[in-house]
């Protein structure tokens, strides 16, 4: 059984899936960088994971501090030499057309290898985690760069630290635009503002790239807002993790 480990800023999460490619279990844990590998494996446990069913590992990680410490709690609990996306051995099947492709995000690339196997290009992929980033594939299924704004609930924990007598709030679809109160205000500048967002750079990117190009999003808020706008054409919650399977079948398979 494979391992799939997903290290973001937020969130790690930890996928098993079974021998007909299908997620079998998901876990999420919030990223600390001072977990030792007996931490991890103990909360994995006790979620139910059965360390004896895992044969095979991979890792993406944007957290370079993680990287060590779970490259070790594979090798150490497995006995697995887990692949690392990013690692010069490890072949992801797409070209990245950039300046230095080495700054992409692990999270990035493995989007890309799996919106593209599954939508195929040109598309632009929505990735609502603690930034909320647009990636684009061109239409032979190359990484061909794309922007980077702040997430969301940064932009909420930005406003509760910053302005005195603003209050924390969730993100929610309010009602109307025009806020009546402080909080019904916050909560339509965070939300209407990012609908704003979504489909001006949506737009922005299209008339730039200059051919029709699917929407996918991906990520826990997607759905909130991909059901506020015709810009995103689909949600896709599994995109990274299948991503990371396909690019441990393809190594595999090398």
């Amino acid at each position: 059984m494979l391992l799939a480990i997903d290290s973001g800023n937020t969130n790690i999460v930890f996928a098993t899936f079974g021998d007909d490619g299908k997620i079998a279990h998901v876990w999420r844990m919030e990223t600390k960088v001072e977990r030792s590998v007996a931490d991890i494996l103990h909360w994995l446990v006790d979620q139910g994971l059965d360390a004896s069913d895992i044969t095979d590992a991979i890792i993406a990680t944007v957290v370079p501090d993680n990287l060590h410490i779970l490259i070790d709690f594979c090798e150490s609990t497995f006995k697995v030499q887990p692949l690392v996306v990013g690692h010069a051995d490890v072949d992801l099947g797409v070209k990245v057309l950039l300046d230095n492709p080495g700054e992409v995000g692990a999270d990035r690339l493995v989007n890309a290898v799996a919106a593209g196997d599954k939508y195929g290009g040109p598309l632009i992929c929505v990735d609502f985690g603690t930034a909320t980033t647009f990636d684009v594939l061109d239409a032979d299924g190359n990484y061909a760069g794309g922007a980077i704004s702040p997430g969301i609930n940064l932009s909420l924990d930005a406003l509760y630290a910053h302005a005195a007598k603003l209050p924390r709030i969730a993100p929610v679809r309010p009602p109307r635009v025009i806020g009546t109160s402080t909080v019904s205000a916050m909560q339509s500048g965070i939300f209407w503002g990012y609908v704003s967002l979504i489909e001006g750079m949506v737009a922005r990117i299209k008339t730039e790239f200059g051919a029709p190009m699917k929407v996918i999003a991906t990520g826990g808020l997607s759905p909130l807002f991909s059901e506020a706008t015709d810009s995103i054409e689909a949600t896709d919650a599994d995109l990274t993790l299948r991503g990371l399977y396909l690019i441990y079948q393809r190594n595999r398979s090398a």
